[in-house]
C-alpha cells in the first residue's frame, strides 16, 4: 500500500513561480484641494509587488493552484500599500482547475477592479490613470464630497470564494462572493459577476458588484456616514488597430444612504498610440453625480512610456484632477522606471 502510494506521489508533477515588479517615480504631486510636494514614490505606474505562484497536477484535467502576492513600498522598503495594509494584501488564494472551471478562496483581487484597470490604456496606475483615480481614490482616501466615495470594498476582498468557467471562443464568466464572517451579522456580504469576451483585436467585459460592507462587517458608517450599500455596473470595451489601441469604459454607481440614496454616472475614453518603440498613452474621465448635488469630477492625463527590454520601461505622464466648486485642480507631474521578474 505504502509503495502504491509513494508511486503516485510521484508521479504528480508541481511547479512553483517567483515574480513581481518594482516601479518608483520622482516628481510633483498634488491633489484636488491640497499643497504640491516633491516626491519620491513607488508604483507610478504600477503598484510594486512581489508573488509566488504553484501548481499541481492531480490527474483527469485537474489541478491544485495556489497563489501568494504581497505589495511593497520600494521608497522606503515597507510592506503593503500603505500602512496597516495585510502582507499578502495583493491576493493570498488556493484553488482547483479542473475540465468545468477553476474555484479559487482566500482573498482574490475583484472582478471590477480587474475591468477598471485592463480596459483604459494607463491600467493599475494609482497615480498616473484618471479611470483608477475616479474609481478607487474616492471619499475613504481623499475625502472631497459626500457623493464621490468611488468603489466601496477594496480591490481585493478577504474571505472570499470565486468560480470562473473555462474560455469558450473567447468568452468566459465567472462569479464572487465575500462574506463578512461576523457572528451576528449574516447579512454582510458581497457580491460579484463578470463576462468576459476576448478574442483578436476586440475585447469587451461587463461586471456587476454589490456590497454592504467596506473592510469589517457594518462599518459602512466609516465610509460616509448613513451609507448603507452600494451597487456597481460596469461595462469596458477595446480594439486594437496594430498603431493604436483604443479604449472605452462606462460606470453607474448607485448608493443607498440614510441622508438620500444617489447616483453615479463614469465614463472613460482612452488610447495608447504607437511613436516609434515607445507608446503615447492618453485617457480622459468624467464623473457626474445624479444625487441633487450636480458635482462633477473630470480627470485626464497624457504620458509616454519607452521599453527599455522586455521587462525594463523608463514613463513620463501629466495627470490633471478637478472637482467642480472652489477648490483647486489636482496636478501630478513624474517620469520614472518599472521592472518586471
Amino acid at each position: 500500500m505504502s509503495a502504491a502510494l509513494f508511486a503516485n506521489q510521484c508521479l504528480a508533477q508541481s511547479s512553483i513561480d517567483l515574480y513581481g515588479q518594482v516601479d518608483v517615480w520622482a516628481g510633483s504631486l498634488k491633489f484636488s484641494g491640497n499643497q504640491s510636494a516633491m516626491v519620491q514614490q513607488g508604483g507610478g505606474m504600477s503598484t510594486s509587488y512581489w508573488g509566488m505562484k504553484g501548481t499541481e497536477d492531480l490527474g483527469g484535467g485537474y489541478q491544485t493552484i495556489f497563489c501568494l502576492e504581497s505589495f511593497f513600498l520600494p521608497q522606503s522598503g515597507t510592506s503593503g500599500r500603505f500602512q496597516g495594509d495585510s502582507y499578502f494584501s495583493r491576493n493570498a488564494y488556493v484553488g482547483i482547475k479542473a475540465p468545468w472551471g477553476t474555484v479559487t478562496a482566500g482573498r482574490l483581487t475583484t472582478e471590477l477592479y480587474i475591468a477598471t484597470v485592463a480596459f483604459n490604456p494607463f491600467h493599475d496606475s494609482y497615480v498616473f490613470s484618471p479611470i483608477v483615480n475616479q474609481v478607487y481614490l474616492g471619499l475613504s482616501t481623499f475625502p472631497v464630497y459626500t457623493t464621490d466615495q468611488g468603489a466601496v470594498g477594496d480591490s481585493g476582498w478577504d474571505n472570499a470564494v470565486e468560480y470562473s468557467t473555462p474560455q469558450f471562443n473567447g468568452l468566459t464568466a465567472s462569479v464572487m462572493f465575500g462574506m463578512g464572517t461576523t457572528a451576528g451579522s449574516n447579512g454582510q456580504h458581497k457580491d460579484s459577476a463578470q463576462l468576459l469576451y476576448d478574442y483578436g483585436p476586440f475585447s469587451a467585459t461587463l461586471v456587476y458588484q454589490y456590497v454592504n460592507f467596506n473592510s469589517l462587517a457594518n462599518d459602512m458608517n466609516s465610509v460616509e456616514p448613513g451609507l448603507t450599500s452600494q451597487q456597481l455596473g460596469q461595462f469596458g470595451v477595446s480594439y486594437d488597430l496594430k498603431f493604436a489601441k483604443l479604449y472605452g469604459q462606462y460606470m453607474f454607481s448607485y448608493n443607498r444612504d440614510a441622508a438620500g440614496n444617489f447616483k453615479i454616472d463614469t465614463g472613460q475614453l482612452g488610447a495608447s498610440i504607437a511613436a516609434g518603440v515607445g507608446q503615447v498613452l492618453a485617457s480622459y474621465a468624467y464623473s457626474k453625480d445624479q444625487g441633487g448635488l450636480d458635482l462633477t469630477h473630470r480627470t485626464w492625463a497624457l504620458g509616454y512610456d519607452y521599453p527599455l527590454s522586455k521587462r525594463t520601461d523608463i514613463y513620463v505622464a501629466y495627470l490633471s484632477d478637478r472637482y467642480s466648486g472652489p477648490q483647486s485642480a489636482g496636478n501630478t507631474l513624474g517620469a520614472g522606471l518599472r521592472h518586471t521578474f
